[in-house]
């Protein structure tokens, strides 16, 4: 257990900061599922709003280093290729 005042701030903070961040990247999962099961039904066009609902939230969560930058692109990059293979 941390002893110092400092010490036991910084504990709080990181406690706050893990309870957000794992939130986030729950909701990140839930709109990446949402589009998944999606392509699943077959459904080009279901598919396409679903990933556009959640491109932003996927960039936005990039943006909070909650994912990484690089993360975030590659979800985006294989869910786009599984839509476009979906409409060939």
């Amino acid at each position: 257990m941390a002893n110092s005042k400092q010490a036991r701030k910084r504990a709080r903070q990181a406690e706050g900061r893990r309870v957000l961040k794992a939130s986030q990247r729950s909701m990140v999962r839930t709109y990446i599922k949402h589009v998944i099961k999606a392509i699943n039904s077959g459904d080009h066009a279901e598919a396409m709003a679903a990933f556009n609902k959640a491109q932003p939230v996927i960039d936005r969560i990039a943006d909070k280093d909650v994912l990484s930058k690089k993360r975030a692109a590659r979800m985006k990059s294989r869910l786009n290729k599984r839509i476009k293979a979906l409409a060939a």
